[in-house]
């Protein structure tokens, strides 16, 4: 009894290399013995632990959830070019095609697709920052000028172009808007250039401007 009472328990240390064969397996994956729990006692019989081979496993995992945000990044970045030509086009469809109607005159009267428009474009411009766009933005060795080579380069990634994509709708609608009630005010028409200001905003503003100078009355 008394020899049993000194040695009940007693701890036995067991070190394995890392990539060495445990001294028996158990299915096909790899295991690893750690050396503080392996124990041995007279009255509790052996205790061994078995791990999995954890430095693969978190490897893996970090994988597959680098794998899964490129995806669903992807995903937005190529749903949001039909979803915002759908969301602005009933617009520029009533100023063009009923531009005097009371209904159109009260829609184009709200700010509340901007609001929208803003929140996703503050979305997506979050979602496609990068520590390294302002070095791309501004270069170390220019003056606070952007450079052409490091803007092609923050565009050819699919978010920064989804989120450029949804500023220039936002600021295109803005701007037919303006051309419209600005038509309204005056009574100039304004049709061709609401059109053109969807395709190419610059010039659907200039081709407003020619117009509203060919429709003011010429002083006698």
């Amino acid at each position: 009894m008394a020899f049993s009472s000194c040695f009940c328990h007693f701890p036995v240390s067991h070190k394995l290399q890392r990539n060495q064969a445990a001294p028996f397996a158990v299915g096909p994956k790899n295991f690893v013995l750690s050396s503080q729990q392996f124990g041995w006692s007279f009255l509790g019989g052996s205790r061994v632990t078995i791990l999995p081979n954890l430095p693969k496993t978190l490897l893996q995992r970090r994988s597959s959830r680098v794998s899964a945000s490129w995806l669903a990044s992807s995903e937005v970045a190529n749903g949001v070019f039909p979803l915002g030509l759908v969301a602005v086009l009933p617009f520029y469809l009533s100023m063009v095609v009923a531009p005097k109607a009371k209904l159109t005159q009260k829609v184009m009267e709200s700010n509340m697709p901007y609001i929208v428009l803003g929140i996703l474009y503050s979305y997506l411009f979050y979602l496609s920052w990068t520590p390294d766009k302002l070095q791309l933005l501004f270069p170390a060795n220019t003056s606070w000028i952007p450079e052409l080579a490091g803007i092609a380069k923050m565009f050819s990634r699919d978010m920064t172009l989804a989120s450029v994509w949804i500023h220039l709708l936002t600021i295109d609608l803005f701007a037919a808007r303006q051309v419209y009630r600005d038509g309204l005010q005056n009574d100039i028409e304004t049709r061709h250039s609401v059109s053109l200001i969807m395709l190419s905003c610059p010039l659907g503003l200039l081709i407003h401007f020619i117009t509203k100078k060919l429709s003011s009355p010429r002083k006698t």
